[in-house]
């Protein structure tokens, strides 16, 4: 079976013309170079696609310009040329007026170039500068109230943070209660006791242990005498 004909009409699928589009143009180049090699014919061709993309074909040795000239040459025609000097200059002047307006636009805003305006613009200047400040004053406060909300969230961190170091405090405080007064306690003076009780340590000679302070009083022993009283009858 042979292919069916297709409709010559726009696709309207895009996908579906940009792929028609590709195929047939490499056919299409690949005709004309054979056209321009076996007839010796030469041939400039220039396709622009719906993108605007570029494709053309030019027979060798030739450029294209060759064959666009040739081609005004035999039709009488010709390309107008513009001078490019002459757009510059245009497009200065509309460049030049843009600017000019602007800066008596801000002129106007700072309050300066007064003179010149009439009643309804300067009206409709005011207004406009009401507007401005209305929307200046919305974004400041705007920006206020981020910045209060900024604060109260710190404000909830630091009473949070009180808050557990205040627990704490209170489940510590027996122990820090006595870790203080352990602190403030008068550390005990050994010299003191030593001197309180010499005998303690090693004595340097014998001369030394007939030195003991009268305080400490020898044991005497009493005889106990016999009770000659006999039983209670």
């Amino acid at each position: 079976m042979g292919r069916g004909k297709i409709a010559i009409k726009r696709i309207e699928n895009q996908t579906t013309r940009q792929v028609t589009f590709s195929k047939r143009r490499a056919g299409l180049l690949k005709k004309t170079h054979e056209l321009s090699v076996l007839c010796d014919a030469q041939i400039g061709l220039i396709v622009f696609s719906s993108t605007g993309k570029l494709c053309q074909y030019c027979t060798e040795p030739l450029r294209m310009e060759n064959i666009i000239e040739r081609y005004q040459k035999v039709t009488g025609t010709r390309i107008p040329e513009q001078d490019s000097r002459e757009q510059l200059y245009s497009e200065l002047n509309v460049l030049r007026k843009e600017t000019r307006r602007l800066q008596l636009s801000v002129r106007r805003y700072t309050g300066e170039d007064m003179g010149s305006i009439p009643f309804e613009e300067l009206h409709d200047l005011e207004q406009e500068l009401e507007r401005s400040v209305n929307k200046v004053r919305d974004r400041k406060n705007e920006l206020l109230q981020q910045q209060l909300e900024n604060l109260r969230r710190k404000e909830r961190l630091l009473d949070e943070e009180n808050s557990q170091m205040y627990r704490w405090i209170q489940e510590h405080r027996a122990a820090l209660e006595y870790q203080q007064a352990a602190m403030e306690a008068k550390p005990v003076d050994h010299q003191q006791v030593l001197d309180q009780f010499p005998f303690c340590g090693e004595p340097s000679s014998v001369l030394q242990l007939g030195t003991i302070p009268p305080q400490i009083h020898p044991y005497h022993l009493q005889l106990a005498q016999p009770n000659l009283q006999g039983p209670n009858v």
